[in-house]
């Protein structure tokens, strides 16, 4: 008779965190304290000189200090709920649904940088260059280190293309055939040598928000000292404004970056097509074929698997699991099998006659 303790081999936790995780939150959280005393520092200072400058860039800095606080609690929430059994595949995604809310908080930045250089265009102001250059060098400083914190080159060197969207699916189900399920949980990442080597599934995209986050205060206030110098030195005031329409297009581009990014994952698209045509090729060898592939990202560095086999000579969901081996990511892998009915009236449903 089965018990509990001779069932327990075939439990398995769903940890599906980055292996960065927790140096990532320790870093995040690093740069949340900074910025947060730089916000302080400009809004107390700004009220103690009566400098609107300050006061301005101060207030300008604390919806960066909201988006990355965002990212840095995303980071703890996942840690403490990892062993939760209510969230059904782990809490891998929660990074992605943070990314994705600093993201929308970006493009609201980038909007309101954009409108400001617009009312400045059409509302000329007069810029105290003594103040602001020294703000705006300051707040270079500042999210230049925030940047160094953050930067991590396993993450923010890769284009963001990753998801590529896949056609191989077939949705048509039937379990009114008997299946066997069989779950295979792996932490280990392999190294595939067929070359289908992509990097989607290991990208940290809250830290990636963060990033970029501190990175377009930076690019901003680089921008701004640029138009500022020009402005004070040279004569052209108008570079000010220009300064912040292209600040406006690139944090414009990073947020749709991040949302694509983001919005892929939490919607279960397929990290890539290579891949998963790859497991398909693997799993479809003799008469074996695959009626239905899922392959989604469970968290930075985890892939799930779930497929339907149809066979005239079915094996074990083991079997064909060993078939995948080598296939780096694969932490999650369900297979059914099913019997290929002689019979046309009584065979499933996508299987190949």
């Amino acid at each position: 008779m089965m018990d509990a303790d001779s069932l327990g081999r075939w439990r398995h936790e769903h940890d599906f965190l980055g292996v960065k995780h927790g140096a990532h939150e320790r870093r995040t959280w690093a740069v949340v304290a900074l910025t947060t005393v730089m916000m302080i520092a400009e809004i107390g200072g700004g009220a103690w000189s009566g400098s609107m400058a300050l006061i301005a860039d101060g207030l300008h800095m604390s919806t960066h200090v909201a988006a990355l606080s965002i990212a840095a609690v995303a980071y703890s929430f996942a840690r403490r709920h990892v062993g939760n059994d209510w969230f059904s595949f782990g809490t891998g995604k929660i990074g992605e649904l943070a990314a994705f809310a600093s993201a929308v908080i970006l493009a609201m930045v980038a909007l309101l940088i954009g409108y400001e250089s617009v009312m400045r265009v059409i509302h000329p102001v007069t810029i105290a260059f003594r103040e602001a250059i020294p703000i705006a060098l300051l707040g270079l400083v500042v999210n230049l280190v925030s940047a160094v914190l953050l930067h991590d080159h396993d993450h923010h060197g890769h284009a963001d293309h990753e998801f590529e969207g896949d056609h191989d699916h077939d949705h048509d189900h039937d379990h009114d055939h008997d299946h066997d399920h069989d779950h295979e949980h792996d932490h280990e990442h392999h190294h595939d040598h067929d070359h289908h080597h992509d990097h989607a599934h290991h990208a940290d995209y809250n830290f990636r928000a963060a990033y970029f986050h501190v990175l377009a205060d930076a690019v901003t206030s680089l921008l701004a000292i640029s138009a500022l110098v020009a402005a004070a030195y040279f004569g052209l005031p108008w570079l000010d404004p220009v300064a912040g329409f292209l600040g406006t297009i690139v944090i414009t581009v990073w947020a749709y970056s991040l949302i694509k990014s983001a919005a892929a994952v939490l919607l279960d698209a397929v990290p890539s097509r290579s891949r998963a045509g790859l497991i398909r090729q693997r799993l479809e060898i003799d008469t074996d074929r695959v009626t239905d592939l899922h392959v989604w990202r469970l968290g930075p560095g985890h892939l799930g698997v779930l497929a339907v086999i149809v066979s005239e000579h079915p094996r074990t969901p083991d079997y064909y699991k060993a078939r995948l081996a080598g296939i780096e990511g694969l932490s999650h892998v369900s297979i059914e099998v099913n019997p290929y009915a002689a019979a046309a009236g009584d065979r499933p449903r996508g299987a190949a006659a």
